[in-house]
């Protein structure tokens, strides 16, 4: 498969804190990579960041960060706004403060199709009821020419991920895209994006904290901590057998409510990740290691770095990678 996005040591630094840190990332076409990681963890940061979205304080830095043969960081202004809803599209969390609620949906997709392909306005009104239906929007004529605040929450993230598909791009990425919504239509909803991905051949990141939507949803894994990336691996090795080797990323596992087997769920106390992210800041060694159970005084000294733990599987642990020495 090619690759649609490749990214190698990306830095984000704002006046207070430094977001993210040597960060590596690859999507190909067709796949679903899933982000995963606790509240500021820096996933949100990344998404923006290859949108170019950063506020001017930000300091983005990185050895590479390319959408296909396009340098991002290099990519000037016009150019960018060329590539956002083109070629690089994103699924934000709340939908009702990202849509214009002043503007009825049918012309805010038309809006996107006018701008990118150069449409007529009645063919892009056209196209727009088209996407709507596509999204599986029931009475799609209709709801084009509804204001957002009249529509559900599944409706409005169906109507941004409209938006977000109007012009085929070859990257989607979906930033916590069933925030707030019920069972049902979260389900509806990665099923639908999942479709898309497969009909549309593009790459999805799907940025998330819900390890069932990533075993269900996902083919690789990027789990992040305080800024970087912990652990990283194919969906099937991440979730097979004894599960994830870092410490982290097997805390998130064991935290969250999963079945065993094909109708029952456990029953078994979940187990919690004692403290927060925030005891990382300042730091030095590895991150996790205030509230890390398995921490070494070795632990506390350098940062681990990514290495290999198997086939197409990397692990940030100077303690895993003692372990298969």
């Amino acid at each position: 498969m090619s690759v649609v996005l490749s990214v190698e040591g990306l830095g984000i630094g704002f006046p207070r804190h430094r977001a993210v840190h040597d960060l590596a990332l690859t999507v190909a076409a067709g796949e679903t990579v899933a982000l995963v990681g606790e509240s500021g963890c820096g996933k949100s940061a990344t998404a923006l960041s290859l949108m170019r979205l950063l506020p001017p304080e930000a300091e983005v830095r990185a050895s590479h960060m390319r959408l296909g043969e396009v340098d991002l960081l290099a990519a000037a202004p016009r150019a960018l706004r060329a590539l956002r809803g083109k070629r690089i599209a994103m699924v934000f969390q709340e939908p009702m403060t990202s849509l214009n609620p002043v503007m009825t949906v049918g012309r805010q997709i038309a809006e996107v199709l006018r701008l990118h392909e150069n449409m007529s306005r009645a063919a892009a009104r056209r196209r727009a009821v088209e996407l709507l239906s596509l999204v599986r929007i029931a009475e799609a004529h209709r709801c084009c020419d509804e204001y957002p605040h009249r529509l559900s929450g599944g409706m409005r993230q169906r109507v941004m991920i409209a938006m977000a598909v109007a012009c085929t791009p070859q990257l989607l990425i979906a930033d916590e895209p069933t925030t707030a919504l019920d069972v049902t239509i979260q389900s509806q909803v990665l099923e639908l994006l999942d479709t898309l991905r497969r009909q549309l051949g593009m790459g999805l990141l799907l940025i998330t904290h819900d390890l069932g939507v990533v075993a269900q949803w996902a083919d690789r894994v990027v789990a992040m901590y305080a800024g970087r990336v912990v652990e990283e691996g194919t969906a099937a090795r991440f979730f097979a057998g004894a599960g994830p080797l870092h410490p982290y990323a097997r805390g998130l596992l064991n935290s969250t409510i999963r079945a065993d087997g094909d109708a029952h769920y456990r029953t078994s106390r979940l187990q919690e990740i004692r403290g927060s992210i925030e005891s990382a800041q300042g730091e030095p060694g590895c991150a996790f290691a205030p509230r890390c159970p398995a921490v070494q005084p070795a632990c506390r000294l350098a940062v681990p770095a990514l290495r290999a733990s198997g086939p197409a599987h990397r692990v940030a642990c100077d303690l895993v990678a003692a372990s298969h020495d």
